[in-house]
């Protein structure tokens, strides 16, 4: 197999002419990049970067961290990008975890690399005359000799490490996630065929280059000849001009960032309508949300792809308003299954309809070998050449995985298992809802309680939406016990809704005309 920066080269030699990145005022076509990758490239051996070093990268999606990333590729340098909103300890650990020999930084993120104890000791690239740097970017360039002898040369192999993404270690230490060129490039592959992409698509480059989602967008573009618009900080009115200026063809979102655009009062008026193709990860997208973006964009493919860091891709559906919720098949490069809930080995299989834990084979050609330097988290993960993904689902009767959840979000109230998901789904279908999240709260007497937490989009109250309930097809166990009207659903950077905050009481309640509502139910009929 090509390992990625032979990967870059094909394009180049196919499409030298063709635009490869925009950001802002700067636009390059891939032979003008590829330039730069390589002076970069020279840049970080320069720099004393040997092949299978892990350089640190904290950059939002701006042209250097594009750049970097490839040119990584052709150091043979592995790259550990980072959240730019890191904090001190988060990026003294992946330092110290990752054993990297320099970090390149910009001023957002400048003081946790300040206080960083591990940083201080290692060549500091700052762009934008970040505070602390011991080098800048254009000296990084300058150092650079593209005319030495093995310039543009690729210094790495299909099963040299490529990057080390980091999970975002919401409950304990964070895991790095090293993955290989092959790794990679067979995710980059399944991405193109999964979302039908062709020569020459564009797209928007917000997903973070820190997120698995970002990466496949940057590799996918480079796959057939396209554009990468950079997005450096998330703004509808930015993306919608930008889909509109360079007439993207492709989306790849987290469902948070398809409601903005559509809330932006820009959306009607903007010509979205070179955007055939939408594509969704990162976390479930409700009912009333598919409905509205299908009317919205009319889109020719509309795919539902569910995956991870671990395991790109776990399943896909190439029509996701067909059977809303359904997260389809598994991949084309993958194996799944779900099994029990309690069970210790990839062999206790769940039945059909039941809910369970799903899980993926590890000789897929996409899937991790194991954690970095994380025994533990192996041993807990990693069973029988499975990977226990953490999240429950199951499959229905024609054989299309649903995901319900993450196992630590299940509720469980008066003995039943209630996933928050099913909930979500219907009440995101009630107008007067913008969004919804659903958690469990702890109860004396249920052990925890179902409380639905709306964000409003016009008045409604606890009532109207009780009732709303018992008129679905929500069996009556799974009814919310409670609901609190809130100003915003809190996510993750990347839009995962953090439900551990909604349950600790970590939100601000909805002021306008009322505080909140509840409606409680002291039995279950």
């Amino acid at each position: 197999m090509l390992d990625l920066g032979r990967t870059f080269l094909q394009s180049v030699e196919r499409s030298p002419n063709a635009l490869a990145l925009v950001d802002g005022e700067l636009a390059l076509t891939y032979a003008q990049w590829h330039r730069l990758i390589v002076k970069v490239a020279e840049g970080l051996r320069a720099l004393g970067l040997a092949q299978g070093d892990r350089l640190l990268v904290v950059l939002q999606n701006r042209w250097e961290m594009a750049t970097l990333h490839w040119a990584c590729q052709f150091a043979g340098v592995v790259i550990v990008p980072l959240n730019w909103r890191a904090k001190p300890e988060e990026l003294e650990y992946c330092v110290t975890d990752a054993g990297v020999k320099a970090i390149v930084y910009e001023p957002v993120c400048a003081e946790a690399v300040a206080q960083s104890v591990a940083a201080q000791g290692l060549p500091r690239v700052g762009l934008d005359d970040a505070q602390g740097r011991t080098a800048n970017f254009d000296t990084l360039m300058a150092r650079g000799e593209p005319e030495a002898p093995n310039a543009g040369r690729t210094c790495a192999n299909a099963d040299d490490y490529s990057l080390i993404l980091y999970t975002s270690g919401t409950t304990g230490k964070a895991k790095g996630v090293p993955r290989r060129h092959r790794h990679e490039r067979a995710a980059a592959l399944a991405h193109v065929a999964q979302n039908l992409y062709g020569h020459g698509e564009r797209t928007l480059g917000v997903m973070p280059l820190y997120h698995t989602m970002g990466v496949r967008s940057l590799l996918s573009m480079a796959l057939v000849d396209g554009l990468f618009v950079c997005v450096r900080r998330w703004n509808a009115r930015f993306a919608l001009d930008a889909i509109a200026q360079h007439k993207l063809t492709c989306l790849y979102l987290v469902p948070t960032l398809y409601h903005d655009l559509l809330a932006d009062a820009a959306f009607a008026s903007t010509d979205t309508s070179t955007v055939k193709k939408l594509g969704f990860a990162g976390a479930p997208m409700n009912d009333g949300l598919l409905k509205r973006l299908s009317a919205a964009f009319e889109p020719e493919l509309f795919v539902n792809h569910y995956g991870s860091s671990e395991v790109y891709t776990f399943s896909i559906d190439q029509d996701a308003t067909k059977k809303p919720g359904s997260a389809g098949r598994a991949g084309i490069n993958t194996r799944l299954r779900v099994v029990r809930l309690e069970a210790h080995t990839p062999e206790d299989l769940a039945q059909a309809g039941e809910e369970g834990q799903i899980i993926a084979d590890l000789l897929g050609d996409e899937a991790f070998e194991g954690y970095w330097n994380r025994p533990d988290a192996n041993a807990k993960s990693l069973r029988d050449g499975w990977y226990f993904t953490g999240d429950t689902g199951f499959f229905d009767a024609q054989g299309d995985l649903y995901v319900s959840g993450r196992v630590d979000d299940m509720i469980i109230s008066g003995g039943e298992n209630i996933s928050p998901v099913d909930i979500e789904s219907v009440l995101s279908l009630h107008p007067a809802v913008d969004e919804v999240a659903v958690a469990g709260v702890k109860d004396e007497r249920w052990g925890q309680r179902v409380v639905a937490f709306v964000k409003r989009r016009e008045y409604v109250d606890a009532d109207t939406l009780d009732a709303y309930c018992r008129t679905s097809n929500l069996v009556n166990f799974k009814r919310p016990r409670e609901y609190v009207f809130v100003d915003d659903i809190p996510k993750s950077p990347v839009g995962k809704i953090l439900r551990r905050k909604l349950s600790a009481g970590e939100y601000e309640p909805d002021r306008r005309g009322e505080s909140h509502a509840n409606h409680t139910e002291t039995t279950k009929e």
